[in-house]
């Protein structure tokens, strides 16, 4: 059985971070390690939530892995609370990463060219640095622009300007450079990417849900980590992980019933497996 490493922090409720990553990736039939770096009540849509930062915890864990000898074949990062936690995921990078597995990077801090609560640009910029080390970014066109210190084109960016980010988000190292919640016309919304290796830009779409919710890229990070891990190559894997957060979408969207604070990527779990 195959093995992932996330990292990122714990919503007890509300259907983002590893209360995605680790339904999603052990449904797929690969196991999930976990290094929490914080723990809250609820994801930050909602008021009054309780925070536990565990940076504290977070080379503990490290140093007792490396005595264990652990070894993955993905790392895979999502939300990161701090420029501390972003160097101490470098360190995770450098211990744990080898030529044979993959790191994955969500760089998850910002929404409709804002940046979460809490960041600022030298945190961006921080963000950028750690991309060098990444074989795959996942970033949504806020968090690319913000990383990228430049202008925010908006959330219905052009063909031209999601071209233009990536070629500079190429720039930093990834070996994959992939914004996520693209409009790509025709009704049709998903992701582009940018093959560094072979020089090559490539793209794919659904017919858009006219829906917006809380957590859909952790959805499509953690199954887009969990299809490459099932043998699938990066654009197919990306695929997987626009189809199924496709579907999770759609069923909130027709669910009287639905909760607010996300999706229900759950009722879509059969759906994923046969996709693989």
């Amino acid at each position: 059985m195959k093995r992932v490493m996330s990292i990122q922090d714990v919503s007890c409720v509300g259907k983002c971070s590893l209360t995605v990553a680790l339904p999603i990736i052990s449904a797929m039939g690969v196991e999930c390690a976990i290094v929490p770096t914080a723990v809250l009540s609820t994801h930050t849509q909602f008021n009054d939530f309780t925070f536990r930062d565990l940076t504290d915890d977070m080379e503990p864990i490290k140093e007792h892995w490396q005595k264990e000898d652990f070894k993955f074949d993905a790392i895979y990062t999502g939300y990161l609370g701090s420029k501390r936690q972003i160097d101490i995921v470098a360190d995770y990078f450098d211990t744990f990463g080898d030529d044979e597995n993959l790191i994955v990077m969500d760089p998850a801090m910002a929404d409709n060219g804002k940046l979460y609560v809490g960041f600022d640009e030298d945190f961006a910029k921080e963000m950028a640095k750690l991309c060098s080390k990444a074989d795959v970014i996942l970033p949504n066109i806020s968090e690319a622009s913000l990383m990228l210190g430049v202008d925010y084109p908006g959330e219905d960016a052009s063909i031209e300007q999601v071209q233009a980010l990536l070629l500079k988000l190429a720039e930093l190292g990834p070996k994959h450079a992939v914004i996520t919640g693209v409009e790509l016309g025709d009704g049709k919304f998903g992701f582009m990417g940018y093959d560094t290796e072979k020089g090559e830009f490539y793209s794919y779409g659904n017919d858009k849900v006219d829906m917006k919710s809380h957590g859909t890229g952790d959805v499509f990070a953690s199954t887009f980590t969990g299809a490459v891990m099932n043998d699938k190559s990066i654009y197919d894997a990306l695929k997987v992980a626009a189809d199924f957060t496709r579907a999770a979408i759609q069923n909130t969207f027709e669910d009287p019933n639905a909760i607010t604070y996300g999706v229900n990527f759950e009722s879509e779990i059969p759906y994923l497996l046969k996709s693989l």
